[in-house]
């Protein structure tokens, strides 16, 4: 996310092809110009990295941040969808586990 906000200000296009995915049409409907989306991304994606430094320095904190993020990342259809998922799926068991 990181990558495609920086590319998309300075290039007015989203990394690949020039429609955005699926997740574009969410923005559509609101009536959001998702070319100027860029700032957005750039904040999601330093936050991921955040989350991903917290995690491997195993900081207490790590687990609400990834549990925030990705809740507010399942609009970003197909690919950040899947990935939240995945990630509050296994935040989520590791939390039960730790737990017993």
């Amino acid at each position: 996310m990181l990558a495609d906000g920086i590319y998309v200000m300075n290039n007015g296009k989203y990394i690949g092809p020039d429609k955005p995915g699926p997740w574009a049409e969410l923005f559509y409907q609101l009536d959001i110009d998702v070319f100027q989306l860029g700032p957005l991304f750039v904040v999601f994606g330093i936050l991921w990295l955040l989350w991903v430094v917290g995690m491997w320095t195993r900081q207490r904190w790590s687990f609400i941040l990834g549990i925030i993020l990705s809740i507010l990342t399942l609009w970003y259809l197909p690919i950040g969808t899947i990935f939240s998922v995945v990630i509050l799926l296994v935040l989520l068991l590791r939390k039960q586990k730790l737990r017993l």
